[in-house]
């Protein structure tokens, strides 16, 4: 197999152009954002609601209701994190 200098810099070049971000992709990391950013303020809001009802100041509904949107949302983490660790697994099992 014969490789010369110029196809060899020719195909590192279009290869390189795959390895850089691409800016069109930004609304993705947007989305992760504001999901990270929704996930910290449904925590917070129970937190608070949960301290407002140790002191007797919260309606125990709107404490249910906190507590199961929490625990929809941890479940949910969970999940996607479990998602993240599965598909880093099958890279790394991929042949090289």
């Amino acid at each position: 197999m014969d490789i010369r200098t110029l196809t060899a810099a020719q195909n590192y070049a279009g290869a390189r152009s795959a390895t850089q971000a691409d800016p069109d992709h930004s609304g993705m990391a947007q989305g992760l954002k504001a999901s990270f950013q929704d996930f910290a303020a449904t925590l917070k809001h129970s937190e608070q609601m949960s301290q407002t009802a140790m002191v007797g100041q919260a309606d125990p509904h709107a404490l249910v209701q906190a507590l199961a949107q929490t625990e929809l949302a941890v479940e949910t983490a969970v999940i996607v994190r479990n998602k993240v660790v599965e598909a880093y697994q099958e890279i790394l099992r991929m042949p090289v």
